[in-house]
């Protein structure tokens, strides 16, 4: 079934949309959560919170592609409850993407008008990751979307990992230098 198909069964409120999206879509997000959460229970009820929200939320949203709005509420979903269970600790694991971006990115909670300007923060780093070359937009999107280890990437890309991660380490400066000369205080 295309994703087309799906999502006018959703519109129809039929309850074969979750089904048939779970078919087509289910060890993508499930691997999305994984590579967040590392627990296969958390990832699991994670997937499932994603098709509730799914349900919730498509009638009136139209996504234009699937998986992308899929991948985006399980993303939200994921880090929430990874968050929620590492809040004790005050910060992220040292391997993981979120650690990496927190440096370069301003803190949501920082003051009300950083919080107030997320949409244009969030317009911003479109901005950046378009205008990225190819290779390095795939590896950005790739370790901080999509929350790919180094390892993972380094062997998807035909790459010394040692290298991809100089290389995430430059593209992280490059972003910080875009944020901060757009009046974000990094």
């Amino acid at each position: 079934m295309t994703d087309e198909q799906i999502i006018e069964l959703y519109f129809a409120r039929d309850e074969r949309a979750i089904s048939e999206t779970a078919n087509a879509h289910g060890a993508y997000c499930f691997g999305v959560a994984m590579r967040i959460l590392k627990s296969h229970m958390d990832s699991e009820e994670c997937v499932n919170d994603t098709w509730l929200r799914a349900w919730n939320t498509i009638p009136p949203s139209r996504p234009s592609v699937l998986r992308t709005y899929l991948a985006h509420i399980i993303r939200n979903l994921a880090i929430s409850r990874y968050r929620r269970e590492h809040a004790d600790k005050r910060s992220h694991a040292p391997d993981s993407p979120l650690h990496e971006l927190a440096e370069c990115l301003p803190d949501p909670d920082s003051s009300p008008a950083e919080a107030a300007s997320m949409a244009e923060l969030r317009q911003a780093l479109n901005a950046f990751v378009a205008g990225l070359e190819e290779t390095d937009r795939k590896l950005f999107v790739g370790r901080y979307f999509h929350s790919y280890t180094p390892r993972q990437l380094s062997d998807a890309y035909g790459m010394k990992e040692n290298a991809l991660n100089q290389r995430l380490f430059r593209i992280r400066e490059r972003l910080r230098k875009y944020l901060t000369e757009r009046g974000y205080s990094v």
